[in-house]
């Protein structure tokens, strides 16, 4: 028996006793009832709670993309980044905005992403000249430690072209004339510090040749001049340089990726040509503010290596001259470390500078 029904036993009899127990009972049965009453909405709160922090976090995307490009609409970049954001919107199911931010040689686009929000909805578009700003230019970011890697868009050559009446046929007659006649050939560029700069400037180095620079504002204009005959050489790109190429208006000697490129079979390589120690590759790939989540970027991997495989993709870069790459994202942040240490050494053994 409880205590307490003891005690009222040993004070109490009969109806008085009786009606003590009841009374005593009824309180017990309400106070127990009470607390189940309190748990039981302590549980429905809690279980409410959990859902409303449900909602209020959706699943990535709950909202538009945007892809952040560092230079104007029409170029090679921004046909890329448009060709992805139709398809990659489609495997996010939301819609991927292309916005151009040209300026300071591709660092005010790289900038303004960069310094965004980690949370998957501002995206930045590295071009192969992104791993060549860092040992130019004084930035206020770090370009590889201020980013997560997403993945490799795409990959494509330089093509080296002469003005047609260079008397040069293949590139080793080229080496031999720019031997024979130092300070005589001028090569074209995009401007100082530029990623066709750069290239030319590392084919001259492995070549142990001397060619004046001459830098545009542009790569349009350096071509014109090529064509025109004002300059000799220039190192373009496939979409810009490929109709003038397919015209007869400039001469292809060589490209510079490890492979031939399939639009010009008969053109051999930089490294077919007799010098084995050049390779560079024209490369855009996808980064996103540093601090971005795991899963997010597990995401938008996928997303994005879905989308290279879509129907068209693969041809609508084959027009740009490129190939589709993809892969991982420790794939791609080694690239972006192994490019910025080789422009970095360019850089300073050739005493190269911005504009």
């Amino acid at each position: 028996m409880h205590p307490t029904i003891k005690t009222l036993a040993g004070r109490l009899e009969g109806p008085q006793l009786l009606r003590a127990v009841s009374w005593w009972s009824i309180k017990r049965w309400a106070c127990q009832r009470g607390r189940r009453i309190l748990m039981a909405g302590l549980v429905a709160a809690t279980s409410f709670g959990l859902g409303s922090m449900a909602v209020a976090q959706p699943s990535y995307p709950s909202k538009p993309v945007k892809i952040v490009v560092a230079f104007a609409p029409g170029g090679g970049s921004d046909f890329i980044a448009r060709l992805l954001a139709v398809r990659l919107g489609e495997k996010l199911g939301q819609p991927v905005i292309v916005e151009n931010r040209p300026g300071a040689g591709g660092n005010l686009g790289a900038e303004l992403a960069l310094k965004a929000p980690a949370d998957g909805y501002t995206l930045f578009l590295a071009a192969a000249s992104y791993t060549v700003n860092p040992s130019l230019y004084k930035l206020s970011f770090d370009s590889l430690n201020d980013i997560t890697p997403i993945a490799q868009l795409a990959r494509g050559p330089f093509i080296v072209a002469v003005n047609p009446k260079v008397p040069a046929r293949n590139l080793q007659e080229l080496v031999d004339l720019a031997r024979k006649q130092p300070g005589k050939l001028t090569y074209g560029s995009a401007g100082n510090g530029s990623i066709v700069h750069m290239v030319s400037e590392y084919f001259l180095d492995t070549a142990g040749i001397e060619v004046v620079h001459a830098p545009y504002k542009g790569t349009s204009p350096a071509l014109t001049d090529a064509i025109a005959g004002h300059i000799q050489l220039v190192f373009g790109t496939v979409a810009s340089t490929m109709p003038f190429v397919k015209s007869g208006q400039l001469r292809a000697l060589a490209v510079t990726t490890p492979k031939r490129l399939p639009a010009l079979p008969d053109v051999p390589t930089v490294m077919e040509a007799g010098f084995p120690g050049y390779q560079v590759t024209n490369w855009h790939g996808v980064v996103a503010p540093k601090g971005l989540p795991k899963e997010i970027q597990a995401k938008l991997n996928r997303a994005i290596n879905d989308a290279l495989t879509a129907p068209g993709m693969e041809a609508g870069m084959a027009q740009d001259g490129l190939s589709v790459a993809g892969g991982k994202p420790e794939e791609f942040s080694a690239l972006l470390a192994s490019e910025m240490t080789r422009w970095g050494a360019l850089a300073r053994k050739r005493g190269i500078k911005a504009e």
